[in-house]
């Protein structure tokens, strides 16, 4: 049988966590801050002017919810570019309602597109999407 310790944590019982990144999007609508919002993902790992837009996927989803949406959004793209070894440079989104429809185009990774930092998802983090005077801002942190 184990007997309980009391146990005092020390400073080596922790460590600093300053690896995720709060990626923001702007636009004039809701769905452009979206779209800010992906290639400002995309942009993390690579450079998105180096990406040529060969192959495009589309993904469909439902969220009542715009902040939540926006982290669907990002993380189905992600997935998207993991599943397919894609990298993308180019974002589409339509909003009917709670219906969500986007895409994007990119390549396949290839040996000379540098590589960046790679981001594994995004999170609930400082989540935001809120219309402001000078139109939608879209944010949130994601996880690299």
């Amino acid at each position: 049988m184990s007997v309980a310790r009391s146990i005092t944590p020390t400073g080596d019982d922790y460590f600093e966590h300053d690896a995720d990144i709060g990626v923001v999007g702007r636009g004039a609508t809701l769905e452009e801050s979206f779209e800010s919002a992906a290639a400002a993902t995309f942009a993390i790992m690579a450079d998105l002017a180096a990406v040529r837009p060969e192959q495009s996927v589309t993904l469909d989803f439902e969220e009542a919810d715009v902040e939540i949406a926006l982290v669907r959004w990002l993380n189905l793209l992600l997935a998207l570019s993991h599943e397919q070894g894609l990298v993308f440079s180019r974002f589409w989104i339509e909003r009917d309602g709670v219906n969500w429809r986007g895409g994007a185009s990119g390549e396949p990774w290839r040996p000379d597109l540098e590589r960046g930092t790679e981001v594994k998802g995004a999170t609930l983090t400082m989540l935001q999407v809120k219309q402001e005077r000078e139109g939608w801002r879209a944010r949130c942190v994601v996880d690299v």
